[in-house]
């Protein structure tokens, strides 16, 4: 009926990819509930108690729904990807452990006084809670990416054999967990995490700013968040080109994917625009057929750090097998023309914010609204990049994908769950964000809509009797 491989790895990367989505929201509002439960504690002031009560139950939702959906891909591991589980248990299970008994322990028994407990506890106690609950947001992202990014370069194991079976064992914990890798995939990732909230604070905001329904509390909210995405975008771009040179010298083959590179090339420029000049060129993008804006020698130059004459190894120069270079390199591309986006949009928010015009630009709220959710679309690209760029290997350089598939899981039992999943993980999708948007429609704080503008067109003078 199906290839169980194709079949495991889809339902894999359909559970991982709404998954995801419910994690971004509760990391990245973290720091903003901080920052309101610490100015409410200071201040006093109501505007942000509200903030705080309203996105707290939005940070539950998503932590609610997270939990969830998180422990089905654990279970995966056992049901799809046995063989996997068997080889790299010693070095993988440790990490999900700890996230389990660290993290989510942490987070979950702090996130009780946090959303009940402003009324019975002290101001200190309670701001420790929402220190603690981000903390422990956090600590489940550290731990999740330590395994992640093992699989991406693999430190501290030997390989021996157990009932036959080839099997990863633990030498050297701290070069395991500290991997090279590690580092690069938390910075990027939380900081994308906090950007893409602030991008939806942003967009919501201003939808209500569009209407003429906006009161301090939005107001607000549309000044915190772009505050933070005048950090986080430029942050994003700036670290991810660091990050890029790492991917360059520990995968290259994944970097000459996201560049559609073949053929190794000496001051390789930087595509900053790529169109395909046939259907050919969308399913099988090579460098030298697209029509492509760059800039020349950057690509060398970002990926050596600083020689622009630098050789980028192409392909087929490359002792290793391909990722799919189409799904690769079209990610990277929308997922840095999105990046790009996101830092002009911030830009100008805040020209016309120091212009003190940032609730009277229609076509900025407009912009905004449409850029709420593409944070969280955008962080779905860089999953792709990462986990595609990475195949044919589950383990970088140790084990392949196919061969970490459960060796009893038939075509029909594989196509039956993927089916499965599909279905209930969509449904809890449309339900989260249903739950989400009837929030922010009932519970914010709004007032009626009002006239756009008052005119200056002054009053028609009548004439007098007299």
């Amino acid at each position: 009926m199906i290839d169980p491989v194709i079949a495991s790895r889809l339902q894999f990367a359909v559970t991982t990819i709404v998954h995801i989505i419910f994690p971004v929201m509760s990391m990245g509002l973290a720091p903003f509930l901080i920052y309101f439960t610490w100015k409410e504690i200071r201040t006093g002031e109501q505007v942000y108690e509200q903030l705080r009560t309203f996105w707290t139950k939005i940070f539950a939702i998503s932590f609610v729904v997270g939990t969830v959906t998180g422990i089905v891909l654990e279970f995966e591991f056992g049901t799809n990807f046995a063989a996997f589980a068997t080889a790299a248990g010693e070095l993988f299970g440790g990490p999900l452990a700890l996230e389990g008994m660290m993290a989510f322990m942490l987070e979950a028994t702090f996130l009780g006084i946090f959303v009940f407990g402003r009324d019975r506890v002290g101001d200190r106690l309670y701001m420790l809670s929402s220190v603690l609950v981000g903390l422990g947001t956090w600590l489940s992202a550290v731990w999740i990416l330590v395994a992640n990014s093992w699989m991406q370069t693999p430190r501290g194991y030997e390989m021996a054999t157990k009932n036959g079976q080839p099997i990863v064992t633990l030498v050297d914990p701290i070069a395991a967990y500290a991997n090279p890798r590690f580092p690069w995939m938390f910075v990027h990732m939380q900081n994308a995490a906090v950007l893409s909230v602030a991008l939806f604070l942003t967009g919501v905001a201003a939808y209500f700013v569009w209407t003429n329904r906006d009161t301090e509390f939005w107001r607000t909210t549309m000044k915190v968040g772009l505050a933070v995405l005048l950090v986080t975008a430029p942050f994003q771009a700036i670290h991810g080109d660091a990050y890029g040179r790492h991917v360059a010298d520990t995968q290259p083959q994944k970097f000459a994917a996201m560049e559609a590179q073949y053929e190794t090339d000496s001051g390789a420029g930087l595509k900053l625009i790529a169109i395909p000049t046939s259907l050919s060129d969308i399913t099988d993008p090579h460098a030298d057929d697209l029509f492509v804006i760059e800039i020349p020698f950057v690509a060398s130059l970002l990926a050596s750090g600083g020689d622009p004459g630098a050789t980028i190894t192409g392909l087929d120069d490359i002792d290793a097998e391909s990722p799919p270079v189409a799904i690769v390199f079209w990610a990277f591309r929308a997922m840095v023309g999105l990046g790009t986006w996101f830092i002009l949009l911030a830009f100008w928010g805040g020209y016309r914010w120091y212009q003190g015009t940032l609730f009277d630009d229609d076509l900025l709220a407009k912009a905004f609204m449409g850029s709420s959710v593409l944070g969280i679309f955008t962080v779905e690209l860089g999953w792709i990049v990462t986990e595609v760029g990475r195949q044919p290997w589950v383990i970088q350089g140790v084990m392949k994908t196919h061969a970490g598939v459960s060796p009893s899981l038939s075509g029909s039992e594989a196509l039956a769950t993927l089916v499965g999943f599909v279905g209930v993980y969509t449904a809890l999708l449309v339900l989260y964000w249903y739950v989400v948007i009837r929030l922010i429609r009932t519970e914010a704080p709004t007032r009626p809509p009002t006239p756009k503008r008052e005119t200056n067109i002054p009053e028609e003078v009548v004439p007098s009797d007299d």
